[in-house]
């Protein structure tokens, strides 16, 4: 007898979005290109049909460096429309450029009760051991389990369960590229079952947008960087996030251009280390996270510069009152 999380009459949407998992070699290119389609992807997996009755659509054929903030948005429209049709469950394939980045994206905007899993591939499909067909079972096998219900966002790759509010990519190759360095997976998928340690406590949404996409950047500190770029910024972007070092630090020269920009527009302050948290009382030298602080730029908390990038721009197209985007950064971090 099939366990409820093997049960075939359950069914999932994958839709796909191109990327490596997607990438073969054709005679008219030198290296491999987005062109297999969602159906090639489905008909390479053994087992598939025992997890779940699964539905394809092509819903974009490019590369994850290519996707943009508006391919999000339709995306979870489309995710909204699975919602009323009653699915048990949806998988994103896509490429793992951005991964990181889209599905935290996506799980800002996103609050239905249908699970979404977000999958790829470090390997194409014209290596030997490529690794897409293993991680689009283990998705489908994560989207239709009764655990995944009410846990937000999911990424799956190599049988690990990740939240999306966590996971970073943090290898250029390595087929355990994924990682959540501050929690460790979520779960894992073993025996065809996908296995949850525990639920996570739901995260505030944010509206979609009500007009323009804003214009939202990322600066990075550096050794001897003298900051001057900074002041050029001030009409060329609606919001700023900063990398800074360590647990929130910049060169001493960077104080009166990002206090200048943080009186005109929101200005986060997150670590270039990507795990651990900003501070916010620990070190009181010019640079320091509590002068930026008091200088009127925002902590990013835990999130790391790229997440508070998509966070902050989010905020910002929903028409979000300053006071509140604040708010919005502790609550998400």
């Amino acid at each position: 007898m099939l366990s409820a999380d093997r049960d075939p009459n359950r069914t999932v949407l994958v839709l796909t979005l191109g990327g490596t998992i997607a990438m073969t070699r054709t005679a008219a290119a030198s290296g491999v290109t987005p062109t297999l389609t969602g159906s090639d992807l489905v008909g390479a997996v053994p087992g598939l049909r025992d997890a779940a009755e699964v539905t394809v659509e092509d819903f974009r054929q490019m590369p994850g460096a290519s996707l943009a903030f508006s391919d999000i948005v339709s995306l979870v429209d489309r995710l909204k429309q699975a919602d009323r049709e009653g699915v048990d469950g949806v998988v994103v394939t896509q490429g793992t450029d951005t991964l990181e980045e889209t599905a935290f994206l996506t799980g800002l905007y996103y609050q239905g009760p249908t699970p979404v899993v977000f999958t790829g591939a470090m390997r194409n499909a014209a290596t030997a051991g490529a690794d897409g067909p293993a991680n689009l079972l283990a998705a489908v096998q994560t989207a239709v389990s009764a655990e995944a219900r009410g846990t937000g966002v999911l990424v799956v790759l190599g049988d690990e369960i990740h939240a999306a509010r966590h996971v970073r990519k943090m290898h250029t190759t390595s087929p355990a590229a994924f990682e959540s360095p501050n929690t460790g997976p979520l779960g894992h998928v073993a025996e065809g079952t996908a296995r949850l340690r525990g639920s996570l406590s739901p995260i505030a949404p944010v509206p979609l947008p009500v007009g323009a996409l804003p214009q939202v950047e990322i600066v990075t500190a550096s050794l001897g960087s003298s900051g001057t770029l900074l002041p050029g910024l001030a009409n060329e972007v609606s919001g700023l996030v900063v990398a800074a070092f360590g647990a929130g630090h910049v060169p001493e020269t960077w104080c009166r251009p990002l206090e200048a920009l943080a009186s005109t527009m929101p200005v986060i302050l997150a670590s270039r280390i990507g795990t651990g948290p900003v501070l916010t009382s620990t070190y009181a030298f010019p640079g320091s996270e509590s002068d930026l602080l008091a200088r009127g730029l925002i902590s990013a908390g835990n999130l790391d510069p790229y997440k508070a990038r998509l966070l902050l721009a989010a905020l910002l197209a929903a028409g979000t009152p300053r006071p509140d985007i604040a708010k919005a950064f502790l609550d998400h971090s």
